[in-house]
Formats: structure tokens, C-alpha cells, sequence
């Protein structure tokens, strides 16, 4: 149990982190469904991680491109668009934020528990968990299916076989990964400790199965990664001959995956003992906290972390945000980001009128 006396959101990390980050000049981002939340931690100093819990309801998958990024929630998409300069005269806290996201537009796509999310070359793509497909979101439907894996008969709800993750690369989808190859309602669900996939987009050929609970693949210098939640591992695919290399081995349960100037920023996620699915995995003796591990890519070495005291159990994506170093953010449940006014040459904030 968290120890109540700390405070909500009450974070450690390893001295090195925050001096990691100064140097590389990012912010990372993480999503956490059970706590509801889109956190951006960043180096307040070389010494100091200074962070901001912003409300998303169910906040899953994350996709970051230049100054757009959206956030899949519980029954919509919600698509956000940067604006240095709102964040620097942003009325609570003049010339302090490098960086300001604000809600421009909402899909309400329904609970299809949208998994992985990324904006590909003519528009956002998605892993549809619940109907077992890759699919478009746009204004005209809930979601367009585009592709399905061959084991899957129909595009139907129920979460045949836990397709999660997605990879893309140079605007294209070129993986998908699944937790087995059923084709029944939560059938994937009886056997998930080695009947993992990844699957090549183009093809639909099955490039390598037998692995432990697949999330989160990446394409990184022309390189595929991917982890294998149950075990705890960051794998380097090779999709040619079908084999994998272990890049580094995590305590901990792995879901959430980032690459930035030769490091991987891993995702973790503490387990539900009460869990049926996961209670028994290999790795839940060891999977006790939520945060991010950095690996240095070249030696497979853990470099630092960040692990949550309180309020986060379950993370899901981990973004980087590039040569950001104090963004905030701002969502559509609070009447704030109303204030924000852009046009493409100006930017306005309002003043909130106070109520009689």
C-alpha cells in the first residue's frame, strides 16, 4: 500500500536522471489509465524533476509529431496543437512554460479501448482493441476498419486476441503485435504467458510468435523493438530470420516505449494482485511499482528511472518530447482551455468572467 503520509503523485528518481534530461533536452510523457492521467515530467534542474498530472479519462495510447499530438481516452480521441506562445503569457503562470497544448478538436469514437495511436500520412491510425483491427479515425464514424490479422474471421467487439501494439515508421504502419491468435471473446485470455505475435502490416505473415505478452513495437533506425511484458524484456527483432536479441532485461512489467538520441525509455507498471490474468506471471513478484527505466541503446544498460511512491500503479505509453524542457497541458474537462485563443498570426488569452 502507498504510504499515506506522502503526497498524491509523489515521485523518486536516480540522481542521474534529471541531469540525463537537461542534457538531452526533452521532457518525457506518459500515459496511466487507471489513474487518468497525461503526465509530463521534465528537469526543473540538473537535480530537480519537476512534473504536471493533467486529467484525461482513461488516457491510453499517445502520438507525438512535430506540434500535434493526440491522446486516446476512454470514448474519444482527443487532438491537441502546441502553442509556444499561449504557454509563455499563460495567466497562471506567465514566462514559465516553453511549450502549451491545447485541445483543438474531439473524435468520439465510443469504448473501443483504442490502444497504441500515431498519425500516419493521411491521417490517425489506431489499434481497435475491442474489434480486433487497425482503424481510422476521421469525423465520419465512430472508426473506418482498414486491416485485421487473417486469424481474425470478422471485425466484431470482444477482444478476440489483444491486438495492442502498432508500430510506424516514416508514415506507414509496418507492425502489429497481439497477445495470441484466437478468435473468440477474450479467448487470448486462457493462455498469455507465450503465445504473443508480431505481425508484418503488409503481408499479414506472422513474423514471429511465441512471445510473452508483446506491447509497445518501434521502429528506430531502420531497427524494430519491441517488449515482452511478461518477462520483463526490451527485444531487438530481426524480421528477416525471425530471431530476437535481448537488449536489456527489466524488473518489472514493460509497456510503454520510446526512443530518443540513442536511449529507450521504458514504460512500468505495477500488477494487480487481484489480477486472474497477470497475478501469476513470472514477473509480478517484481512488477511492485509504476515509472520509466532509461536503457543507453549501444550497452543495454539501465542509465536512470523515475518510479511512483502514489496515485500511479499502470502506465501505457511513454512519448518524448523533443527539445521541450517545461510544456504544460490543458484538456477539455475544465473550462480553461476556453481562454485560449489562435489564430495563424495571433494568439489571445481571455479573462475568465467570475460568477455572481
Amino acid at each position: 500500500m502507498s504510504d499515506p503520509s506522502l503526497s498524491p503523485f509523489s515521485l523518486s528518481y536516480t540522481p542521474s536522471l534529471p541531469e540525463l534530461l537537461t542534457k538531452l533536452g526533452c521532457t518525457i510523457v506518459v500515459s496511466t489509465y487507471q489513474a487518468g492521467k497525461v503526465i509530463f515530467l521534465s528537469p526543473q534542474s540538473e537535480e530537480k524533476i519537476i512534473q504536471l498530472p493533467r486529467s484525461f479519462k482513461k488516457a491510453m495510447g499517445i502520438a507525438i509529431e512535430d506540434d500535434r499530438m493526440v491522446v486516446a481516452c476512454l470514448d474519444e480521441v482527443i487532438y491537441l496543437k502546441n502553442s509556444p506562445e499561449l504557454g509563455h503569457y499563460y495567466p497562471r503562470k506567465p514566462k514559465t512554460y516553453d511549450a502549451m497544448f491545447l485541445p483543438r478538436m474531439t473524435y468520439h469514437t465510443g469504448a473501443l479501448d483504442v490502444h497504441d495511436i500515431d498519425f500516419c500520412k493521411d491521417g490517425i491510425y489506431a489499434v481497435n482493441t475491442n474489434f480486433s483491427c487497425i482503424i481510422k479515425i476521421d469525423e465520419d464514424y465512430s472508426f473506418t476498419p482498414v486491416w485485421k490479422p487473417d486469424f481474425i474471421s470478422k471485425v466484431t467487439a470482444g477482444d478476440h486476441c489483444h491486438l495492442n501494439g502498432m508500430a510506424v515508421d516514416k508514415g506507414e504502419i509496418k507492425y502489429v503485435t497481439a497477445f495470441s491468435k484466437t478468435d473468440k471473446p477474450k479467448q487470448w485470455k486462457e493462455d498469455i504467458l507465450n503465445t504473443g505475435v508480431i505481425i508484418d502490416y503488409s503481408s499479414k505473415q506472422i513474423i514471429l510468435e511465441g512471445l510473452s505478452m508483446p506491447h509497445s513495437p518501434r521502429v528506430y533506425n531502420e531497427k524494430l523493438y519491441l517488449l515482452t511484458s511478461g518477462n520483463g524484456e526490451l527485444l531487438e527483432v530481426d524480421q528477416t530470420k525471425g530471431t530476437t536479441r535481448v537488449v536489456c532485461t527489466i524488473n518489472g512489467f514493460v509497456r510503454g516505449l520510446s526512443f530518443y538520441k540513442g536511449f529507450a525509455f521504458v514504460g512500468l507498471s505495477k500488477l494487480r494482485k487481484n489480477s486472474s490474468t497477470f497475478a501469476h506471471l513470472p514477473i509480478a513478484d517484481q512488477a511492485k511499482k509504476a515509472g520509466v527505466v532509461v536503457v543507453h541503446l549501444e550497452t543495454g544498460t539501465v542509465v536512470g528511472n523515475f518510479k511512483y511512491n502514489t496515485s500511479v500503479d499502470e502506465i501505457y505509453d511513454v512519448q518524448i518530447l523533443d527539445g521541450i524542457v517545461r510544456p504544460n497541458i490543458l484538456n477539455t474537462l475544465t473550462e480553461d482551455h476556453k481562454m485560449a485563443v489562435s489564430t495563424p498570426e495571433k494568439t489571445f488569452w481571455g479573462i475568465k468572467k467570475e460568477k455572481n
